[in-house]
């Protein structure tokens, strides 16, 4: 009987991927986070926001996957995350915007849609912008305390690899990133 190969792939999404200054200023919200809810802290270098999560693609779909983001054609803009929250589902404590704005909506919807066109498969769920802080939390369904504001600025956007080490830990490599249009271009 004839092994069939299996088709080589790798888990990739598509990220907002802030600066060092600005996960370090997010990073300060973990420490009393962790003190109400418990759970695992989130490392500094994997701190993003999630555009489109795609799952494992096949290796040589790559090129196409960055022609595709190539053509999106998105604005500049801040993120400004000013409230943790808790989802219970999934024991994630999280970082949040009051309000997003307009040109991330237009960017994730642009991005979903030249990856459908081009027959890529993602995840169909509503897009809520979020950083995750902490993993395993437990809390209920009061708010959280208010914590410092801190402001993302976005001039590009990235593809990303997820990969697990040999302990089951995330590691994320940036393939590839996308330049977005200056605010006042």
């Amino acid at each position: 009987m004839k092994q069939i190969e299996k088709t080589p792939t790798l888990r990739l999404f598509f990220a907002l991927w802030p600066s060092s200054a600005e996960c370090s200023a997010l990073s300060a919200w973990r420490s009393p986070l962790r003190e109400l809810c418990g759970g695992r802290v989130m490392r500094t270098d994997t701190l993003h926001s999630t555009l489109v999560f795609l799952g494992d693609v096949e290796e040589s779909r790559l090129e196409a996957l960055r022609l595709v983001a190539q053509g999106v054609n998105s604005r500049s803009f801040e993120l400004k995350l000013t409230t943790a929250h808790y989802w219970g589902h999934n024991h994630i404590v999280y970082a949040a915007p009051d309000a997003s704005p307009p040109q991330l909506a237009e960017l994730v919807q642009e991005l979903e849609s030249r990856l459908r066109k081009h027959r890529f498969h993602i995840e169909e769920r509503s897009y809520k912008p979020h950083v995750t802080l902490l993993r395993n939390a437990q809390w209920s369904d009061a708010p959280l305390p208010p914590m410092p504001a801190v402001s993302w600025k976005f001039n590009d956007f990235v593809l990303v690899q997820s990969m697990r080490d040999e302990e089951g830990a995330a590691h994320y490599e940036v393939l590839a990133r996308f330049p977005m249009l200056p605010i006042d271009a």
